[in-house]
């Protein structure tokens, strides 16, 4: 297949649209998820996100990137003031109302609303899940991070709880979220299902690479 490049004179050249569509697509698919909040009035808010990352297992940490705060960030501006929020899986029932979280509603108007999707508060956690998503995980704000080089801020949170499918949790801890139906991005607006080619055993020196036996809990 034959290539071609672009400098990064070029890059920031481009009109700034064509460079964030460049940008956000050349880092490959991403995971996609709905954030839901709630803020202290009972104002709740859902928001799509493809910046969550794996910070580690013990504690079990993930973060996720918000812009700069120089508009109102609902995300943000609730899990602050609440110190919990939540990350919800996106299938491909609801990729279509999940997208349209994405325009810039009012701080009055809920997403849930505006969307079709459905508002759902388990036991006395205070964040509201997503009820059609079918892997949902509960989390505590933990620290906020300015990154100067841009302005944008990492937000970090400690997992509380995880919701999921009976079926779909293998004996060694490995959840099937492509069983579970869960789709990926790349770009901004691009949404993909997923075929799994293997999974593989941990890599080690002597030996070679072999397929992992997935087992599932029953």
């Amino acid at each position: 297949m034959s290539q071609k490049s672009i400098s990064a004179t070029q890059i920031e050249s481009m009109d700034s649209r064509q460079r964030v569509n460049l940008i956000n697509a050349i880092v490959g698919f991403k995971c996609v998820n709905l954030i839901g909040t709630v803020n202290s009035k009972g104002s709740e808010n859902l928001a799509i996100f493809s910046s969550i990352i794996h910070l580690g297992s013990s504690p079990a940490l993930l973060g996720f990137i918000t812009r700069p705060d120089s508009v109102e960030r609902h995300t943000l501006t609730n899990l602050l003031e609440t110190g919990c929020y939540t990350i919800n899986h996106i299938n491909s029932d609801i990729f279509e109302k999940a997208h349209q979280t994405s325009a810039r509603y009012d701080a009055d108007v809920s997403e849930f609303d505006a969307t079709n999707l459905t508002a759902e508060y388990k036991e006395d956690f205070t964040a509201p899940f997503v009820k059609q998503s079918n892997i949902q995980i509960g989390m505590k704000f933990k620290q906020k991070i300015d990154i100067e080089l841009n302005g944008t801020i990492l937000v970090i949170g400690e997992i509380d709880s995880i919701h999921y499918p009976e079926d779909c949790l293998c004996t060694d801890g490995f959840i099937d979220i492509e069983k579970a139906d869960t789709v990926t991005c790349s770009g901004l607006d691009s949404y993909h299902s997923t075929q799994r080619l293997s999974r593989l055993a941990y890599a080690k020196p002597d030996r070679p690479t072999v397929a992992v036996n997935m087992k599932y809990v029953e």
